[in-house]
């Protein structure tokens, strides 16, 4: 078990060994930003640790109004709302829109927080073939009763890959459905300025298109979102439970939260810079011939048949200084990953360091390529 000893950045404090840092979902490395954390500090001060209260009784401050408003801008949104974890973000939308459908149509490698999220009382609870239109598509035509929802993941937690939520949204015009996109490792990531899939698809505010979103990957805070128009808003605000039932976000994470946004606003070569970081480390693992999934997010898989190959790749990896994670892979493939993660904050260096070494590895133990 890998236990932190200090905060995450381009390198880590872990089991008292200071290591290169190519796991976790820090993509614009800001989690442990000095700017963020001044600021946490600052409202830690003046707020102290919790409200200790929900948002419909006492627990909704200054900030946390200040929080939202920021957060719709960045969204080009008319509102938001925050809430205690982004996880909740899926339950919370497909609670608040259960009036307008009666099936649920899910990619079948999506999100632990979709399954969890989805109601209990639905008739009617289908999965499509991973990122399969075509598939998706059959299922609608084989339903033509019903008022369906199509929901996915925006980027895969584990590939990396984008669904392709311009087809999806399609089919979704199409059949009458709504469109919901849990967009947690895209948001701050994908997008010209950062808002996701839907605006990497040129889908920004697109009607009957919702997105769930958290501040606790590229953001570099902590908690769940969702931003749209007013009525949208408003729904969460009086029917979500989740939303007005439990504590309010913390003020030391609030006020993480908007100095991340006003830093991402000003500073959108902290993207750049990601981009140009995941573009070099995804073109040495290709030009290594790992089998992997070629894209353009900051998560990279490398996929093995065996889960003893990836552990082994993981464990060579941390004894040369590198801490990259292997990952079980939920599919009926039964694949595993190790599963490598591009940041703005890794130098140069770090990157050759990372692609010597699995070359090494490679030359060293990996038989299929021999």
């Amino acid at each position: 078990m890998n236990i932190l000893n200090g905060g995450v950045g381009h390198t880590i404090r872990v089991n008292d060994k200071t290591l290169s840092y190519f796991a976790g979902n820090n993509y614009l490395g800001l989690a442990n930003d000095p700017t963020l954390v001044k600021d946490a500090i600052k409202a830690l001060e003046k707020y102290g640790v919790n409200f200790a209260a929900s948002r419909q009784t006492t627990g909704t401050s200054d900030i946390h109004l200040a929080l939202e408003k920021s957060l719709a801008e960045f969204k080009g949104q008319q509102e938001a709302v925050a809430f205690a974890s982004g996880y909740m973000g899926n339950k919370i939308l497909l609670h608040i829109l259960r009036e307008q459908y009666d099936s649920i149509f899910a990619d079948s490698m999506a999100h632990s927080s979709i399954t969890d999220g989805i109601p209990c009382n639905i008739p009617q609870v289908k999965y499509y073939e991973h990122a399969n239109p075509n598939h998706l598509e059959e299922l609608l035509k084989a339903s033509p009763q019903s008022r369906p929802l199509i929901i996915t993941d925006g980027v895969f937690a584990l590939t990396g890959e984008i669904a392709p939520v311009d087809k999806l949204y399609s089919l979704a015009q199409k059949y009458g459905a709504i469109l919901v996109v849990d967009d947690a490792h895209a948001t701050g990531v994908l997008g010209e300025n950062g808002r996701g899939t839907p605006e990497h698809f040129h889908l920004d505010n697109a009607p009957g298109l919702f997105q769930s979103e958290t501040m606790s990957k590229a953001i570099g805070s902590y908690g769940g979102f969702i931003a749209g128009n007013h009525e949208l808003i408003d729904t969460v605000r009086k029917k979500s439970t989740f939303y007005g039932a439990s504590t309010a976000l913390p003020p030391p994470v609030v006020a993480a939260g908007l100095s991340s946004l006003k830093l991402i606003e000003n500073h959108p070569e902290l993207r750049t810079k990601l981009m140009d970081n995941t573009r070099m480390l995804r073109k040495g693992i290709e030009d290594l011939a790992f089998s992997t999934t070629s894209g353009i997010t900051p998560i990279i898989p490398i996929y093995f048949k065996e889960k003893q190959t990836a552990t082994h790749l993981s464990q060579f990896l941390e004894k040369n200084g590198i801490i990259v994670p292997a990952v079980d892979y939920p599919v009926k493939t039964s694949q595993f990953i190790v599963r490598i993660t591009a940041s703005s904050i890794h130098t140069e260096d770090q990157i050759q360091h990372l692609l010597q070494t699995l070359n090494e590895w490679r030359e060293k133990y990996d038989t299929h390529h021999h």
